[in-house]
């Protein structure tokens, strides 16, 4: 019994165990041999209190996701990631107040009331809290694009369940998209973060801003049959731009334009940010004389949406296999039915292009009309 135990707890966290020793032979050896190696107690404090921050945060921000109040779940988190920090500094102080005296560690070692420690301390939980958050999300991407796949084959076995089982795929597409985009922006934002941080760059406070803010709107979107305002999606496009711009050094030749009055405009959440997204996986955003265009216009009731980029060159860099845009018409035609044109293709000079035209009435247009 206990050896079948033993089994499958190492067949479920073998890469957990991986992960984790290639992290200590780095920390321990790699950077010891570039600067110098600290005593075994330091490193025994350090890894623990590592370890243990970031399944304590994986652990309870994993509940406060599986949490259906949307409206309280930005407190949650802020709340959680505040008391991880504060129990990250206490904890290390406690390990090396008990080192010391049971002489594991010498006195002059560490000095817990130093400031460079306490900022060293909050950067480190910072660190892992942000992997344990991206771990979270790489996870609910998993179980979503499971719940994707069952669905689609339900779909193919009965034709009589067909079109409840579409609402749910569109729901469960919607949750894997949004669980597939975030884990991609936070692992390179904080990856960027923590280079940028340990230069001592001033950049970092406009990355963490935009990131928290698009964060904070993933978590608080509407259900995946709900219409959200257009201008709030045209400002995650802007967060994800400057984040961009940000990670690369502002080296990308790309512009947003838009055109007439979105205010009052509402329309299908995730829609624009996958085709931006899109421009950034596949597209090549540093050409010097063929700029990445997105473009929004609307007008007389219609409502155009275009991206025009120059195809990468470099081949493998990301394989596209267009789930992103099958997902895209999926959801204009469980929003719009028949009544929209949406394409994609490559043109002549060699740039791919979509166009989603719709036609929409703004609500607040028609009510000033009646007036």
């Amino acid at each position: 019994m206990t050896s079948f135990n033993l089994k499958t707890y190492y067949k479920n966290y073998r890469l957990h165990l991986l992960i984790w020793s290639i992290y200590v032979f780095y920390d321990v050896f790699i950077l010891g041999f570039i600067s110098k190696f600290r005593e075994p107690g330091v490193y025994v404090i350090v890894y623990i209190i590592n370890i243990f921050t970031f399944y304590l945060q994986a652990y309870f921000f994993k509940k406060i996701l599986n949490n259906n109040n949307n409206s309280v779940k930005v407190v949650k988190v802020l709340l959680l990631d505040t008391l991880v920090v504060i129990t990250y500094i206490l904890s290390t102080q406690l390990l090396v107040i008990a080192f010391e005296q049971f002489k594991l560690i010498d006195s002059d070692t560490l000095s817990i009331f130093d400031r460079g420690f306490i900022l060293s301390c909050i950067y480190r939980s910072l660190l892992f809290i942000g992997f344990a958050t991206g771990y979270v999300y790489i996870l609910k991407s998993f179980e979503d694009q499971k719940k994707v796949e069952k669905l689609e084959r339900q779909n193919l076995i009965s034709q009589l369940e067909k079109q409840s089982l579409e609402n749910d795929l569109v729901q469960s597409q919607n949750n894997f998209l949004r669980s597939q985009i975030n884990p991609h922006f936070l692992f390179n934002t904080l990856n960027f973060i923590y280079n940028d941080t340990r230069k001592k760059a001033p950049l970092a406070a406009d990355a963490i801003m935009n990131l928290s803010e698009m964060m904070r709107y993933a978590l608080k979107l509407p259900e995946a049959s709900e219409l959200v305002p257009l201008r709030e999606e045209v400002e995650q496009i802007e967060h994800l731009i400057n984040l961009h711009k940000l990670r690369t050094a502002n080296s990308i030749n790309l512009s947003l334009e838009v055109n007439g009055d979105l205010f009052g405009l509402r329309f299908p959440p995730l829609i624009l940010l996958t085709l931006v997204e899109n421009i950034f996986k596949h597209g090549n955003v540093s050409h010097s004389t063929q700029p990445a265009l997105i473009k929004i216009d609307y007008s007389l009731n219609t409502l155009m949406i275009s991206t025009i980029n120059m195809v990468n060159d470099v081949r493998g860099r990301h394989e596209s296999h267009h789930v992103g845009l099958e997902n895209v018409a999926n959801r204009l035609k469980s929003f719009y039915k028949d009544d929209y044109v949406f394409k994609h293709y490559t043109d002549p000079l060699n740039r791919y292009v979509t166009e989603i035209c719709i036609n929409v009435i703004n609500p607040l247009a028609k009510l000033n009309m009646t007036r």
